[in-house]
Protein backbone atom coordinates (compact mmCIF):
# COMPACT_ATOMS: atom_id res chain seq x y z
CA UNK A 1 0.00 0.00 0.00
CA UNK A 2 2.83 2.46 0.97
CA UNK A 3 4.20 1.32 -2.57
CA UNK A 4 1.67 1.96 -4.33
CA UNK A 5 0.32 5.42 -2.93
CA UNK A 6 4.37 6.67 -3.07
CA UNK A 7 4.07 5.77 -6.86
CA UNK A 8 0.66 8.06 -7.11
CA UNK A 9 2.45 10.65 -5.93
CA UNK A 10 5.22 10.21 -8.18
CA UNK A 11 3.02 10.10 -10.67
CA UNK A 12 1.17 12.96 -9.96
CA UNK A 13 4.26 15.25 -9.81
CA UNK A 14 5.65 14.14 -12.88
CA UNK A 15 2.24 14.15 -14.36
CA UNK A 16 2.37 18.40 -13.12
CA UNK A 17 5.90 19.02 -14.41
CA UNK A 18 4.23 17.68 -17.96
CA UNK A 19 1.72 19.76 -17.81
CA UNK A 20 3.55 22.95 -17.02
CA UNK A 21 6.70 22.51 -19.05
CA UNK A 22 4.28 21.40 -22.19
CA UNK A 23 2.00 24.28 -21.74
CA UNK A 24 -1.26 22.76 -20.50
CA UNK A 25 -1.75 25.52 -17.55
CA UNK A 26 -1.87 28.66 -17.98
CA UNK A 27 -2.80 31.78 -15.58
CA UNK A 28 -5.67 34.50 -16.20
CA UNK A 29 -4.99 37.76 -14.42
CA UNK A 30 -7.90 39.61 -13.33
CA UNK A 31 -7.33 42.15 -16.27
CA UNK A 32 -7.44 39.78 -18.94
CA UNK A 33 -9.83 37.54 -20.51
CA UNK A 34 -9.41 34.52 -22.57
CA UNK A 35 -10.11 32.59 -25.78
CA UNK A 36 -8.46 29.08 -26.31
CA UNK A 37 -8.16 28.26 -29.87
CA UNK A 38 -7.18 25.12 -31.70
CA UNK A 39 -5.44 24.79 -34.99
CA UNK A 40 -6.75 28.86 -35.37
CA UNK A 41 -10.24 28.13 -34.46
CA UNK A 42 -11.93 29.40 -31.34
CA UNK A 43 -12.99 26.55 -28.69
CA UNK A 44 -15.46 26.58 -25.71
CA UNK A 45 -16.41 30.22 -24.23
CA UNK A 46 -14.27 32.86 -23.53
CA UNK A 47 -12.41 32.62 -19.75
CA UNK A 48 -13.16 35.54 -17.93
CA UNK A 49 -12.69 34.24 -14.12
CA UNK A 50 -9.03 34.43 -13.38
CA UNK A 51 -6.79 31.64 -11.59
CA UNK A 52 -4.95 28.54 -12.79
CA UNK A 53 -6.56 27.03 -16.11
CA UNK A 54 -6.16 23.78 -18.06
CA UNK A 55 -5.35 23.29 -21.46
CA UNK A 56 -4.35 20.60 -24.01
CA UNK A 57 -1.02 20.73 -24.22
CA UNK A 58 0.66 21.64 -27.87
CA UNK A 59 -2.95 21.56 -29.72
CA UNK A 60 -4.49 24.70 -27.78
CA UNK A 61 -3.75 28.21 -27.70
CA UNK A 62 -3.81 30.99 -25.26
CA UNK A 63 -5.03 33.96 -26.32
CA UNK A 64 -5.77 37.09 -23.76
CA UNK A 65 -7.58 40.49 -24.54
CA UNK A 66 -7.62 43.19 -21.64
CA UNK A 67 -10.56 43.61 -20.06
CA UNK A 68 -9.53 47.31 -18.70
CA UNK A 69 -10.82 50.74 -20.42
CA UNK A 70 -8.39 51.15 -23.47
CA UNK A 71 -7.53 54.16 -25.37
CA UNK A 72 -7.77 55.81 -28.93
CA UNK A 73 -5.89 58.56 -30.02
CA UNK A 74 -6.46 59.73 -33.64
CA UNK A 75 -4.36 61.53 -35.69
CA UNK A 76 -5.00 65.28 -36.63
CA UNK A 77 -7.03 65.47 -39.86
CA UNK A 78 -8.21 68.63 -41.96
CA UNK A 79 -11.65 68.62 -42.90
CA UNK A 80 -13.65 70.99 -44.31
CA UNK A 81 -16.90 72.44 -42.48
CA UNK A 82 -20.40 73.13 -44.02
CA UNK A 83 -19.61 76.59 -44.44
CA UNK A 84 -16.49 75.19 -45.87
CA UNK A 85 -13.90 76.69 -43.32
CA UNK A 86 -11.00 73.86 -43.23
CA UNK A 87 -9.97 73.17 -39.49
CA UNK A 88 -7.64 70.43 -38.08
CA UNK A 89 -9.57 68.30 -35.71
CA UNK A 90 -7.56 66.04 -33.39
CA UNK A 91 -9.97 63.24 -31.75
CA UNK A 92 -9.63 60.98 -28.96
CA UNK A 93 -12.03 57.88 -27.80
CA UNK A 94 -12.15 55.33 -25.17
CA UNK A 95 -13.80 51.92 -25.78
CA UNK A 96 -13.67 47.87 -24.01
CA UNK A 97 -13.38 44.43 -25.29
CA UNK A 98 -17.24 43.30 -24.54
CA UNK A 99 -17.34 39.96 -26.59
CA UNK A 100 -13.95 38.79 -27.02
CA UNK A 101 -14.88 35.47 -28.98
CA UNK A 102 -16.64 38.21 -31.60
CA UNK A 103 -13.83 40.63 -31.21
CA UNK A 104 -11.21 37.40 -31.95
CA UNK A 105 -13.53 36.11 -34.87
CA UNK A 106 -13.50 39.36 -36.39
CA UNK A 107 -10.40 41.30 -35.51
CA UNK A 108 -7.59 38.85 -34.19
CA UNK A 109 -5.37 41.73 -32.26
CA UNK A 110 -5.46 45.35 -30.75
CA UNK A 111 -3.74 46.57 -33.78
CA UNK A 112 -6.10 45.33 -36.04
CA UNK A 113 -8.87 47.07 -33.54
CA UNK A 114 -6.82 50.57 -33.48
CA UNK A 115 -7.33 50.43 -37.11
CA UNK A 116 -10.83 49.82 -37.26
CA UNK A 117 -11.63 52.26 -34.72
CA UNK A 118 -8.98 54.69 -36.95
CA UNK A 119 -11.77 54.15 -40.12
CA UNK A 120 -14.95 53.98 -38.29
CA UNK A 121 -14.15 57.23 -35.93
CA UNK A 122 -12.60 58.88 -38.70
CA UNK A 123 -15.32 58.70 -41.04
CA UNK A 124 -17.86 59.59 -38.30
CA UNK A 125 -15.83 62.74 -37.24
CA UNK A 126 -15.56 63.83 -40.55
CA UNK A 127 -19.53 63.65 -41.82
CA UNK A 128 -20.39 65.09 -38.30
CA UNK A 129 -18.14 68.25 -39.09
CA UNK A 130 -19.18 68.79 -43.35
CA UNK A 131 -22.78 68.66 -41.90
CA UNK A 132 -22.45 71.52 -39.00
CA UNK A 133 -21.38 75.23 -38.91
CA UNK A 134 -18.00 76.02 -37.94
CA UNK A 135 -19.44 77.87 -34.58
CA UNK A 136 -21.21 74.60 -33.87
CA UNK A 137 -17.77 73.01 -33.72
CA UNK A 138 -16.31 75.30 -31.85
CA UNK A 139 -18.44 76.22 -29.12
CA UNK A 140 -19.12 73.87 -26.09
CA UNK A 141 -23.31 74.01 -25.82
CA UNK A 142 -26.00 76.14 -27.46
CA UNK A 143 -26.34 77.77 -23.37
CA UNK A 144 -22.80 78.81 -23.44
CA UNK A 145 -23.67 82.35 -25.71
CA UNK A 146 -20.62 84.27 -26.57
CA UNK A 147 -19.37 86.58 -24.00
CA UNK A 148 -19.60 90.05 -25.60
CA UNK A 149 -16.47 92.80 -24.14
CA UNK A 150 -18.08 95.97 -22.59
CA UNK A 151 -15.82 98.20 -24.58
CA UNK A 152 -17.00 96.96 -27.64
CA UNK A 153 -20.57 96.75 -26.83
CA UNK A 154 -20.29 100.87 -25.77
CA UNK A 155 -18.68 101.52 -29.15
CA UNK A 156 -20.43 99.14 -30.95
CA UNK A 157 -23.93 101.10 -31.60
CA UNK A 158 -25.17 98.84 -34.94
CA UNK A 159 -24.84 95.79 -33.10
CA UNK A 160 -23.13 94.03 -36.09
CA UNK A 161 -19.27 93.61 -34.32
CA UNK A 162 -18.72 90.43 -32.70
CA UNK A 163 -21.95 89.01 -33.64
CA UNK A 164 -21.78 85.11 -34.31
CA UNK A 165 -24.15 82.55 -36.09
CA UNK A 166 -26.98 81.21 -33.43
CA UNK A 167 -25.59 77.74 -32.01
CA UNK A 168 -28.23 75.66 -32.45
CA UNK A 169 -26.40 72.53 -31.03
CA UNK A 170 -22.93 72.61 -29.56
CA UNK A 171 -19.74 70.38 -29.97
CA UNK A 172 -21.06 68.32 -27.21
CA UNK A 173 -23.99 67.27 -28.94
CA UNK A 174 -21.43 66.60 -32.06
CA UNK A 175 -19.51 64.80 -30.22
CA UNK A 176 -22.91 62.75 -29.12
CA UNK A 177 -23.74 61.89 -32.46
CA UNK A 178 -20.21 60.64 -33.63
CA UNK A 179 -20.69 58.48 -30.55
CA UNK A 180 -23.83 57.08 -31.41
CA UNK A 181 -23.49 56.14 -34.95
CA UNK A 182 -19.93 54.45 -34.36
CA UNK A 183 -21.25 52.70 -31.42
CA UNK A 184 -23.62 50.64 -33.55
CA UNK A 185 -20.85 49.84 -36.26
CA UNK A 186 -18.08 48.94 -34.05
CA UNK A 187 -20.22 46.76 -31.58
CA UNK A 188 -20.45 44.23 -34.40
CA UNK A 189 -16.74 43.63 -33.83
CA UNK A 190 -17.57 43.04 -29.90
CA UNK A 191 -16.38 46.41 -28.90
CA UNK A 192 -18.04 49.00 -26.57
CA UNK A 193 -17.75 52.79 -27.51
CA UNK A 194 -17.40 54.59 -24.03
CA UNK A 195 -16.53 58.32 -24.89
CA UNK A 196 -15.61 60.23 -28.07
CA UNK A 197 -14.31 63.87 -27.85
CA UNK A 198 -12.56 66.51 -29.55
CA UNK A 199 -9.15 67.12 -28.45
CA UNK A 200 -7.96 69.84 -30.34
CA UNK A 201 -9.56 71.84 -32.91
CA UNK A 202 -6.96 74.34 -34.98
CA UNK A 203 -7.72 76.64 -37.93
CA UNK A 204 -6.16 76.28 -40.92
CA UNK A 205 -3.42 78.86 -41.90
CA UNK A 206 -5.33 80.54 -44.96
CA UNK A 207 -8.17 80.51 -42.17
CA UNK A 208 -6.37 81.55 -39.16
CA UNK A 209 -5.04 85.12 -41.31
CA UNK A 210 -8.81 85.78 -42.29
CA UNK A 211 -9.57 85.64 -38.51
CA UNK A 212 -7.40 88.08 -37.41
CA UNK A 213 -7.88 90.18 -39.73
CA UNK A 214 -11.74 90.60 -39.45
CA UNK A 215 -10.35 90.60 -35.62
CA UNK A 216 -7.81 94.15 -36.56
CA UNK A 217 -11.04 94.90 -38.56
CA UNK A 218 -13.18 94.88 -35.85
CA UNK A 219 -11.20 97.05 -33.34
CA UNK A 220 -10.06 99.22 -35.95
CA UNK A 221 -14.03 100.09 -36.08
CA UNK A 222 -13.85 100.36 -32.29
CA UNK A 223 -10.71 102.64 -32.38
CA UNK A 224 -12.37 104.70 -35.40
CA UNK A 225 -15.55 105.13 -33.46
CA UNK A 226 -13.64 106.26 -29.97
CA UNK A 227 -11.54 108.84 -32.18
CA UNK A 228 -14.54 110.59 -33.39
CA UNK A 229 -16.89 110.72 -30.59
CA UNK A 230 -13.50 112.43 -28.76
CA UNK A 231 -13.19 114.54 -31.70
CA UNK A 232 -16.79 115.38 -31.34
CA UNK A 233 -16.16 116.09 -27.32
CA UNK A 234 -13.08 117.76 -28.03
CA UNK A 235 -15.01 120.17 -30.70
CA UNK A 236 -17.72 120.42 -27.99
CA UNK A 237 -15.35 121.68 -25.91
CA UNK A 238 -13.66 123.94 -27.76
CA UNK A 239 -16.67 125.84 -28.91
CA UNK A 240 -17.93 126.02 -24.74
CA UNK A 241 -14.96 127.75 -24.07
CA UNK A 242 -15.16 130.53 -27.10
CA UNK A 243 -18.61 131.00 -26.10
CA UNK A 244 -17.28 131.00 -22.47
CA UNK A 245 -14.29 133.82 -23.21
CA UNK A 246 -16.17 136.00 -26.00
CA UNK A 247 -18.70 136.44 -22.96
CA UNK A 248 -15.93 137.33 -20.44
CA UNK A 249 -14.41 139.68 -23.18
CA UNK A 250 -17.74 141.21 -23.77
CA UNK A 251 -19.08 142.00 -20.53
CA UNK A 252 -15.27 143.06 -19.61
CA UNK A 253 -15.47 145.73 -22.78
CA UNK A 254 -18.66 146.66 -21.57
CA UNK A 255 -17.37 147.40 -17.60
CA UNK A 256 -14.50 148.75 -19.25
CA UNK A 257 -16.51 151.51 -21.23
CA UNK A 258 -18.96 152.09 -18.75
CA UNK A 259 -16.13 152.96 -16.43
CA UNK A 260 -14.55 155.09 -18.93
CA UNK A 261 -18.13 156.84 -19.31
CA UNK A 262 -18.25 157.39 -16.27
CA UNK A 263 -15.19 158.68 -15.39
CA UNK A 264 -15.40 161.21 -18.53
CA UNK A 265 -18.87 162.15 -17.10
CA UNK A 266 -16.98 162.92 -13.76
CA UNK A 267 -14.13 164.65 -15.71
CA UNK A 268 -16.49 166.43 -17.48
CA UNK A 269 -18.21 167.92 -14.16
CA UNK A 270 -15.17 168.30 -13.03
CA UNK A 271 -13.89 170.74 -15.66
CA UNK A 272 -17.19 172.64 -15.66
CA UNK A 273 -17.45 173.52 -12.29
CA UNK A 274 -13.87 174.72 -12.68
CA UNK A 275 -15.14 176.55 -15.53
CA UNK A 276 -18.02 177.98 -13.48
CA UNK A 277 -16.11 179.22 -10.70
CA UNK A 278 -14.50 182.07 -12.16
CA UNK A 279 -13.51 183.73 -15.09
CA UNK A 280 -9.85 183.26 -14.24
CA UNK A 281 -10.56 179.35 -13.54
CA UNK A 282 -12.12 179.76 -17.35
CA UNK A 283 -9.43 181.03 -18.65
CA UNK A 284 -6.74 178.83 -17.34
CA UNK A 285 -8.96 175.55 -17.87
CA UNK A 286 -9.15 176.91 -22.04
CA UNK A 287 -5.52 177.74 -21.86
CA UNK A 288 -4.74 174.05 -20.69
CA UNK A 289 -6.97 172.44 -22.93
CA UNK A 290 -5.60 174.88 -26.29
CA UNK A 291 -2.23 173.20 -25.22
CA UNK A 292 -3.17 169.58 -25.03
CA UNK A 293 -4.55 170.26 -28.09
CA UNK A 294 -1.50 171.79 -29.56
CA UNK A 295 0.93 168.55 -27.86
CA UNK A 296 -1.74 166.72 -29.95
CA UNK A 297 -1.81 168.35 -33.34
CA UNK A 298 1.60 169.56 -33.69
CA UNK A 299 3.54 166.02 -32.97
CA UNK A 300 6.02 164.83 -34.54
CA UNK A 301 6.67 166.93 -38.15
CA UNK A 302 3.02 167.86 -38.93
CA UNK A 303 2.27 170.60 -40.81
CA UNK A 304 -0.44 172.87 -39.42
CA UNK A 305 -2.29 175.57 -41.49
CA UNK A 306 -4.10 177.84 -39.30
CA UNK A 307 -6.27 180.97 -39.99
CA UNK A 308 -5.10 184.21 -37.90
CA UNK A 309 -9.26 184.37 -36.70
CA UNK A 310 -9.12 180.44 -35.30
CA UNK A 311 -9.19 180.51 -31.43
CA UNK A 312 -6.49 178.03 -31.75
CA UNK A 313 -4.24 180.16 -33.45
CA UNK A 314 -4.66 183.21 -30.89
CA UNK A 315 -2.43 181.90 -28.14
CA UNK A 316 0.39 180.78 -31.02
CA UNK A 317 -0.42 184.82 -32.21
CA UNK A 318 0.28 186.51 -28.76
CA UNK A 319 3.02 184.79 -28.20
CA UNK A 320 5.90 187.69 -28.55
CA UNK A 321 9.42 186.99 -29.85
CA UNK A 322 12.32 187.21 -27.72
CA UNK A 323 15.22 189.33 -28.58
CA UNK A 324 18.53 188.20 -28.60
CA UNK A 325 20.00 188.46 -25.51
CA UNK A 326 17.18 189.27 -23.31
CA UNK A 327 16.02 187.29 -20.23
CA UNK A 328 13.23 184.95 -20.42
CA UNK A 329 10.01 186.25 -18.45
CA UNK A 330 8.06 183.05 -16.88
CA UNK A 331 4.73 184.05 -15.55
CA UNK A 332 4.75 183.77 -11.55
CA UNK A 333 1.35 182.33 -10.77
CA UNK A 334 -0.77 184.92 -7.82
CA UNK A 335 -0.02 184.94 -4.29
CA UNK A 336 -3.14 183.34 -2.43
CA UNK A 337 -4.77 185.77 -0.47
CA UNK A 338 -5.19 184.31 3.21
CA UNK A 339 -8.26 183.23 4.18
CA UNK A 340 -11.13 185.47 6.11
CA UNK A 341 -8.93 188.84 4.59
Amino acid sequence: MKKSGLGCLIFLAIFALFLVASGGIYTVQETEQVIITQFGNAVGDPVVTPGLKFKIPFLQKVNSFDKRILEWDGRATEMPTKDKTYIRVDTFARWMIVDPLLYFQKLRDERSAQSRLDDILGSETRNAIAKNELIEVIRTTKDRQPQVEEEIAEADLTGDIGQLIPIRRGRRALESDIKETAKKKLGEFGIELLDVRFKRINYNQSVQERIYERMISERQQIADRFRSEGDGEAAKILGDMERDLRKIESEAYRTVETMKGEADATATQIYANAYNKSSESAEFYEFVRTLEVYSAVLEGDSTVVLSTESDLFKYLKAVKPLEVGAPLKVPVAPKAKPAGR
